[in-house]
């Protein structure tokens, strides 16, 4: 991999450059899923290719080839290079890089089974055995299950002489249980909804989940679905499991922190940002006790957002985003940090692989916890829902106004967990909702969820991030019906 990188850093005209990087990156791929006792779908993938970004003129120039032929490099590094002196004709200002050390390095995320060492028949056999306890419940019309695992070693090499060898091993399972009855679908997932949790894990997350012990409890809760009364509409007092409080912080804090969006340069899927530069330091995101950062360390977790350098060569940070409510801080890069008078990038700039260019992406964005256990914070709550599994969401291009349905909710009356309801919503604006926490449970409660399939950029990329989060407790929401039949 190291020939390739220095073959296009040698074509390079050092006098007509900038700065210029290079990753090759190696992926391999496995995808396996089950639909009511058969397969689904079966893919195994192998990608070996390189990008490399030049800095010229003062633009940006970038250009990719899975071709690592002399010819092919070479011609590459030209295209790179003439892209840039392309766009130096319409730009506008000169882009200016944050400073960043030379650093020589190797790093490798932590497993404990190798994933891809697992036989493809041992993978589909787990699947079959989860599938086949959910379709044992009466009334359950579709069982699905499903296993991704993804190695993927990149070698960064740059002008500035750094060299920076990474591995990074995913892991990926889930299964949904569908319940169709009379006009109206019921569905319930495990661990989490759109194929469940992904984490920097090897295999030892299967193991860890428990698939088929969980398998019947979720698909007798689809059917009970359809017995359940509807949620009550109003305003009322909202109880989030850990898995849809990390989504509303993807959604609601995660996007918009995101300073490309805010400068205006990026708004694809996801439109652009509340957040204005006037915000930062002023903005009262949350209540007190909401802290959330960014961070990509291992120290944090195994989360999709967790490398040891990103792919600017930045080292992975922990950066604060909401420090006792106060909005502090958004991700950048090393060309957009001076925007908010920072010396140097915190680190997210990454790619899908080594046909994009890197875009500033979210890490781990995570709320830390509080010091609430859940059976505590459900006794406190005199009359409130309890919801629990993302199944939709809606949020304006601002990410200011959202609308989130979830697979099931509780109600609470007294104290109490008691009636099973169904199709429950909830909606709000994003500083009025994190304003109205009061309450988030405990390090025994909180998790690092994955997200394996944030949107981004055109061409698109999709990258898996992470979100740290237990459940928490809101005042005065709105909350109603999704899905009603």
């Amino acid at each position: 991999m190291r020939e390739y990188a220095e073959q296009i850093l040698n074509h390079l005209d050092r006098r007509a450059v900038q700065y210029a990087d290079v990753r090759v990156v190696d992926t391999r791929l496995r995808d396996l899923s089950t639909k009511n006792g058969k397969m689904g779908s079966s893919s195994s993938e192998e990608s070996l290719g390189l990008g490399v970004r030049v800095l010229a003129q003062g633009c940006w120039g970038f250009a990719s080839t899975d071709d690592l032929t002399k010819n092919s490099l070479e011609a590459v590094a030209a295209r790179a290079l003439g892209i840039a002196r392309a766009s130096a004709l319409a730009k506008k200002t000169d882009v200016v890089l944050a400073p960043e050390e030379k650093i020589v390095a190797t790093w490798i995320s932590p497993f404990r089974i190798d994933p891809f060492s697992t036989s493809v028949e041992a993978n589909l056999d787990l699947l079959l055995r989860a599938d086949a306890e959910m379709r044992s419940v009466p009334g359950i019309t579709l069982a699905e299950a499903s296993l991704h695992f993804r190695r993927t070693r990149q070698l960064f090499m740059s002008t500035e002489g750094s060299v920076l060898d990474q591995t990074r091993v995913i892991t990926g399972v889930g299964i949904e249980a569908y319940s169709f009855a009379d006009t109206e679908i019921q569905k319930r997932s495990y661990p989490n909804s759109f194929r469940g949790q992904y984490q920097l894990k090897g295999y030892e997350l299967v193991e860890e989940l428990r698939l088929v012990e969980n398998a019947r409890r979720i698909a007798e809760e689809a059917v009970a679905l359809h017995k359940a009364e509807q949620c009550p509409q109003g305003k009322r007092t909202l109880l989030l499991d850990s898995s849809q409080v990390g989504l509303q912080i993807h959604e609601s804090i995660g996007h918009p922190i995101e300073l490309d969006r805010v400068l205006g340069t990026e708004a694809n899927y996801a439109g652009m940002s509340f957040l204005t530069l006037d915000q930062l330091r002023r903005l009262r995101y949350g209540s007190e006790i909401v802290n959330v950062v960014a961070d990509a360390r291992i120290e944090h977790g195994p989360g999709l957002g967790t490398f040891g350098y990103d792919d600017e060569g930045v080292p992975a940070q922990r950066a604060d985003i909401i420090r006792d409510g106060l909005f502090v801080g958004y991700l950048t890069s090393r060309e957009t940090a001076s925007a908010i008078g920072a010396a140097r990038s915190n680190g997210t700039m990454r790619a899908e692989g080594w046909n994009r260019i890197p875009l500033i992406r979210m890490t781990n964005v995570s709320l830390l916890p509080g010091t609430w256990k859940l059976d505590e914070l459900i006794a406190d709550t005199d009359d409130g829902i309890l919801m629990e599994t993302n199944r939709s969401w809606s949020i304006d291009d601002r990410r200011y106004h959202f609308q989130f349905g979830c697979e099931i909710a509780w109600e609470i009356k007294n104290g109490k967990k008691t009636r099973m309801l169904k199709n429950p919503s909830y909606s709000g604006i994003t500083t009025e909702f994190w304003n109205s926490c009061d309450a988030i449970c405990d390090a025994d409660h909180w998790t690092l969820w994955g997200t394996p399939n944030c949107g981004k950029g055109q061409p698109a990329q999709t990258m898996g991030t992470g979100h740290g989060a237990a459940p928490a407790r809101f005042r005065n929401v709105t909350v109603g019906i999704a899905y009603a039949g």
